[in-house]
């Protein structure tokens, strides 16, 4: 397994949307505003406070939501930046969360769209940004439209030091058959980020056996009921990783209610892959 600067463990600012409340709808349309909106509460807690409140609790990595960013100003961005280096915490991606290069329309408004974010997340010292590969139906016509912008995307991050990549996400890329025919198409100008939440049960599995071995990081979301946790289904995940080789990091995605408290479900996962990570030896030589 390789060692991987700064742990294995980051956390998404959308586990933590509560906590931080106001949300900034930034977008390639014209008709949406970016002044902010509380959909999720006031929050009680800023952006530049969450590196630290990582490194409190061991994690080191960080990824944040385009629309978690109060500000675009060249002043917070720096000062974000410094926050995580004081820190200690490493930003691994920039999650841009509008634009659809899918679109028949709009696909090339959007993408430029994007292209604008990979300057902000070099500003801020992103390793990767991830951008939606696309909401159309996956027809061959919607996914060679966005293989033909996310492969210009691509381009435009070269020597930028920030590596795009897409997720297996939205109508476009329902399966493995069409997360692996774009990545194809790509050939290595953008990367995957693998999701362990958004394909349905019981095919996801095969799914992500499928795909996580071509996968640079990795949204580990679980699954919560009525009694909490689904350890069967989130261990099954973690299986399915470990039969692809995934070796990288592992993003904390904590998206459910169950836990008033953001932390209790980030840190429950957490203690949850170092437990089955723990683990792994044992089977492999039993």
């Amino acid at each position: 397994m390789q060692v991987l600067q700064n742990g294995r463990f980051a956390v998404s600012t959308w586990s933590l949307h509560r906590l931080l409340g106001a949300v900034h709808a930034y977008s390639p349309d014209p008709d949406k505003s970016a002044a902010p909106k509380e959909p999720y509460g006031s929050g009680v807690a800023a952006l530049i406070d969450v590196p630290a409140a990582l490194s409190a609790r061991g994690i080191n990595r960080l990824e944040i939501c385009s629309f978690h960013l109060p500000s675009l100003d060249a002043a917070y961005i720096s000062e974000l930046r410094d926050a995580m280096a004081v820190s200690n915490v490493l930003f691994q991606t920039l999650l841009v969360e509008d634009g659809d290069p899918s679109h028949p329309e709009t696909a090339e408004r959007d993408v430029k769209w994007m292209a604008e974010w990979i300057d902000i997340a070099a500003a801020l010292g992103a390793q990767r940004m991830r951008v939606i590969a696309g909401k159309q139906k996956p027809t061959e016509e919607n996914l060679a439209r966005a293989a033909r912008h996310l492969s210009w995307l691509g381009g435009k991050a070269e020597g930028s030091g920030v590596r795009v990549v897409v997720e297996n996400w939205f109508d476009l890329l329902p399966s493995p058959i069409e997360m692996n025919w774009l990545l194809d198409r790509l050939d290595g100008k953008v990367g995957l980020n693998g999701d362990l939440g958004n394909w349905a049960a019981p095919a996801k599995y095969e799914g992500l056996a499928d795909i996580m071995g071509r996968a640079e990081i990795c949204h580990a979301k679980a699954d919560y009921g009525v009694t909490g946790l689904d350890a069967d289904d989130y261990r099954k995940c973690l299986e399915m990783c470990e039969r692809a080789g995934y070796d990288g990091p592992f993003t904390l995605i904590y998206d459910s209610p169950f836990f008033p408290d953001e932390w209790d479900g980030i840190l429950l996962q957490k203690a949850f892959i170092e437990d089955f990570l723990r683990e792994v030896p044992a089977r492999r030589t039993a």
